[in-house]
């Protein structure tokens, strides 16, 4: 399907997310484990989808892209748990540098997001 307009980019800050909208509706999001407001500066990214009735029309990638743009801007690292991430980070060097590999409590910060 065919978007009815330009998508846009919304940061859903209560829902821990960035929404892909179409003529005002989420056709996707990019879900994170906030940063705590401590010392740790991590932005874990563990779930990308766009909603199939218009995938492979580079939609991830615009989420994506804005999602990432936004924790840079904040000052924040990316943690890429997100399979999806992962690659397109891998195919987008100028990015890696604000990437931070994952490790253990990355993995349990998502599971208990999940747990909650």
């Amino acid at each position: 399907m065919e978007p009815k307009s330009t998508p846009t980019v919304e940061h859903a800050a209560a829902k821990h997310c960035y929404e892909i909208l179409d003529d005002g509706t989420a056709i996707g999001r990019t879900e994170y484990v906030p940063a705590d407001g401590g010392e740790e500066k991590d932005r874990i990214f563990y779930h990308t989808e766009v909603d199939d009735a218009y995938a492979g029309q580079g939609l991830a990638s615009i989420l994506v892209r804005q999602a990432l743009d936004d924790t840079i801007a904040a000052g924040l690292t990316i943690v890429p748990v997100c399979p999806y991430i992962k690659t397109w980070l891998k195919n987008h060097e100028e990015y890696q540098q604000h990437a931070s590999p994952v490790r253990r409590e990355h993995l349990q910060a998502v599971r208990q997001l999940a747990g909650s």
